[in-house]
């Protein structure tokens, strides 16, 4: 197979992503939502990106020429698998060629989530309590040598940050913490990006009455920057129904709860499950959202199991515009390129909405093996089906100009070896 060397863009790609991607380094950050993409990525894997040998990646983030990996994992080699590195949760490697960088700070629990930030820096959530030996508790913020930024002192009282977006002077985060820097959050704050200091006048209001804890498992914010959209373990907003989804103007100084609402999940999934939403993404041009399931109850009359497109716009009850249901298998990540919607988990099927835990009697069902891709508009199956190890599921989609990085917890991706980290190109 030939080894493919991708250093550059072509003009045509950069001007159609240019609507929604802010370069990265220097002073500036990338929109939140997804880059567009003008083709489905190819099925066939670069051969370059490096290998993670333990564990499960849960996070990646583009800094310049860096992708920074988090998750939880302990040893990483380069592609030609001749050396193997010591990298606790995170490590780095360089974009175009593959070659892990020197960057290796010291973590002492999961990197669930990661951001990129101004001048050639990340910010990390996760389950850690320290970093490089100092109390760093559910969120840090590093340069690339693998330095902490001391201005940054932002702390969790407990739990864990799952959800991170840099946008400005702003950082959101989302997690299972009830308060940062003592100052009381439910789940979701915003806070300054330069110093981590809460901002007072942002504050969602999010609650879980019956529930162990109140959970914002993932969100998305919208490539203008004036909607979030989070999803988890929630069950009101301010007092406001909003049943594991919620919908925040973010334009102003507030967290503005909008009239934008689904009753799509109110139906229970298997018992035990407090939330079984996963990801949520916006697409490239804002005008609509998906959201991805696990729930171990799929029904044709059901979300469990699912990815579903929401229109954004509007006002009042919002219904599904598609459901992609696999038939009883978790979906876990969701990336939006407006030329095709890439989901992964641990899937079996896809177009399987009679399946119960199996092909369904009904006609349409197709293979897709941990990984796949559909329709924007009729969330059909694409014929795209690299195929990869199931194992527990795909959990980061990333997307760059050169195409879509996957991170996961198997090292089978598009019938090669690729330890839990790969890259179909465009």
């Amino acid at each position: 197979m030939r080894r493919r060397l991708l250093a550059a863009t072509t003009a045509a790609l950069a001007a159609a992503t240019l609507t929604v991607v802010v370069a990265v380094g220097g002073g500036t950050r990338p929109a939140a939502a997804d880059l567009a993409q003008p083709s489905v990525v190819s099925a066939n894997p670069v051969d370059f990106t490096p290998h993670v040998l333990d564990g499960t990646v849960w996070s990646m983030a583009v800094v310049g020429d860096t992708i920074v990996v988090g998750g939880a994992f302990t040893k990483v080699t380069d592609s030609s698998r001749r050396e193997t590195y010591a990298r606790k949760n995170i490590f780095a490697f360089d974009r175009h060629d593959g070659s892990v960088r020197p960057f290796a700070p010291a973590v002492d629990g999961a990197v669930y989530a990661l951001a990129a930030g101004a001048d050639d820096t990340v910010y990390l959530g996760g389950a850690f309590k320290s970093v490089n030996s100092a109390d760093e508790r559910g969120l840090a913020r590093l340069d690339l040598d693998g330095d902490r930024v001391t201005s940054f002192t932002a702390k969790i009282n407990w739990g864990d940050v799952r959800a991170l977006a840099a946008r400005g002077s702003d950082l959101y985060a989302g997690g299972t913490f009830s308060a940062i820097n003592g100052v009381s959050r439910g789940a979701l704050a915003r806070l300054s990006a330069a110093s981590g200091a809460v901002d007072r006048d942002f504050d969602a209001k999010l609650s879980a009455p019956g529930l162990n804890r109140t959970r914002v498992e993932h969100f998305d914010i919208s490539p203008d920057g004036r909607r979030l959209v989070a999803v988890g373990a929630l069950l009101e907003s301010g007092g406001n129904d909003r049943t594991q989804l919620a919908v925040f103007d973010i334009s102003g100084p507030a967290a503005a709860l909008t009239s934008w609402y689904t009753d799509a999940y109110k139906p229970a999934c298997m018992k035990g499950f407090d939330t079984y939403l996963r990801q949520v993404k916006f697409s490239p041009d804002g005008s609509y959202f998906v959201v991805v399931a696990t729930g171990r109850a799929s029904a044709p009359d059901k979300l469990c199991d699912s990815a579903a497109r929401f229109e954004a716009g509007g006002t009042g009850r919002h219904n599904p515009t598609w459901v992609q249901r696999t038939g009883g298998d978790s979906l876990y990540a969701v990336a939006v390129t407006g030329a095709a919607v890439y989901l992964g988990g641990h899937q079996r099927y896809f177009d399987n909405p009679y399946g119960s835990d199996a092909k369904g009697p009904g006609p349409g069902a197709v293979p897709r093996p941990g990984i796949g891709a559909v329709d924007p508009d009729t969330g059909r199956a694409l014929s795209w089906n690299p195929t990869r190890a199931r194992g527990v599921g795909v959990r980061v989609f990333v997307t760059v100009p050169e195409g879509l990085l996957v991170g996961s917890d198997t090292d089978q991706l598009g019938k090669e070896y690729h330890g839990r980290v790969g890259m179909f190109p465009l």
